[in-house]
């Protein structure tokens, strides 16, 4: 899954690299430790602007037939395997695809001895990286919402032994089909993550203060010594 991420540039910033307007009346947030029912920026269309629009909309999607938004806390990821005849995520995933602009993102192994270590996962020289994901909106009036969730697909490459899925990363020559600027069938928009970039991203292990959602600062992406790996004889002591 994908629960925590990155994502440092300003909504200015992601409108002058997507070619987006900014839409987010500066409610898109940006931190070192984003997290599930915060509001985040996504780029996405804009029928009514017939533009890119970068936007603020809260993590974690929230069907519009649903009775209140507290189920967008158990949506903030949807199965590559399943979004397109999933009865929450066929709807977006046929017309409401989005853009979510990152540095990197966390995921937590399952350590021998117990406990878990978390690893930021990021590209070389920290470019930006692209999440795909799904936009909707709930609500009407004072109560309207922009809700938005992200798609995960089986990791690659190696991450496999951080965590079995990943989010599912797009290279800059898939954004506007993704966007639907232009025509593909959904095998093309849900294939995997590029093999090259999967393979040069950095995985690197971080302190356990990622762990607190108030923790938000640089400094969480500081490298810390891999954990230990218990040897034969203490795997028999373990086991």
């Amino acid at each position: 899954m994908c629960g925590r991420y990155v994502s440092t540039l300003s909504s200015s910033d992601l409108a002058t690299l997507f070619e987006a307007v900014d839409d987010s009346d500066g409610e898109a947030g940006a931190g070192y430790n984003l997290a599930p029912t915060q509001t985040i920026p996504v780029v996405r269309v804009s029928r009514s602007q017939e533009s890119r629009v970068v936007s603020a909309a809260r993590w974690g999607l929230v069907p519009p037939w649903s009775k209140d938004p507290s189920i967008g806390v158990r949506m903030i990821n949807a199965r590559s395997e399943t979004v397109a005849t999933s009865r929450a995520y066929r709807s977006p995933f046929a017309r409401k695809r989005c853009l979510v602009p990152a540095n990197g993102w966390y995921e937590w192994r399952k350590l021998p001895a117990g406990g878990k270590q978390p690893y930021y996962m990021t590209a070389p020289g920290e470019d930006p990286l692209v999440f795909a994901g799904l936009w909707e909106h709930w609500g009407k009036g004072e109560e309207s919402l922009l809700t938005c969730t992200i798609l995960t697909t089986d990791a690659l490459g190696g991450l496999d032994r951080i965590h079995d899925r990943m989010p599912l990363l797009l290279t800059p020559d898939r954004h506007a089909a993704w966007l639907g600027e232009t025509e593909s069938d959904p095998a093309e928009l849900l294939a995997p993550p590029d093999t090259e970039l999967v393979s040069s991203l950095e995985v690197r292990p971080v302190g356990r203060a990622v762990g607190n959602v108030r923790n938000d600062s640089p400094e969480l992406l500081d490298r810390v010594p891999e954990p230990e790996e218990p040897t034969k004889d203490d795997e028999a002591t373990l086991f």
